[in-house]
């Protein structure tokens, strides 16, 4: 059985590669490459795997999966800009691919065995799905 649960954060970042010039930034990642952000409103979707238990009939517990996202996404992550304020941002290019796999560094270790996939929406019509090592 397979159990979502959704959360949202906004958050400002912008795609460059301090490697590259501003030109290249430029070409390669259009306005999103302007060095002052851009922001967006995430919405991200973490899918746990499992069976329910015989007791509670759950999954999970979901206010305690309410707390982990909280604690280690919203917390950490809402009205801040990506690139100076969140690591590994600083060093890695905040794109919504790095920004799901980085959710799910985070939330793996309370949610082992369990977690199967991380959704990020980024806009309305764009979200990259990460399973771990299986993607």
């Amino acid at each position: 059985m397979l159990i979502t649960r959704k959360i949202e954060f906004s958050a400002s970042h912008a795609c460059r590669n301090p490697s590259l010039s501003d030109r290249e930034n430029s070409e390669i990642f259009g306005t999103a490459s302007n060095p002052h952000g851009h922001g967006h409103n995430y919405s991200v979707e973490v899918t746990l795997a499992g069976d329910p238990d015989p007791v509670t009939g759950m999954v999970m517990d979901l206010k305690e999966l309410k707390d982990i996202l909280n604690r280690e996404i919203v917390e950490p992550f809402d009205h801040r800009f990506l690139n100076h304020e969140v690591s590994p941002f600083d060093r890695v290019i905040p794109t919504a691919e790095n920004v799901a796999i980085e959710i799910w560094r985070r939330i793996e270790p309370a949610l082992a065995g369990q977690l199967h996939n991380v959704r990020v929406w980024e806009t309305p019509d764009l979200y990259v799905d990460y399973s771990g090592d299986a993607a």
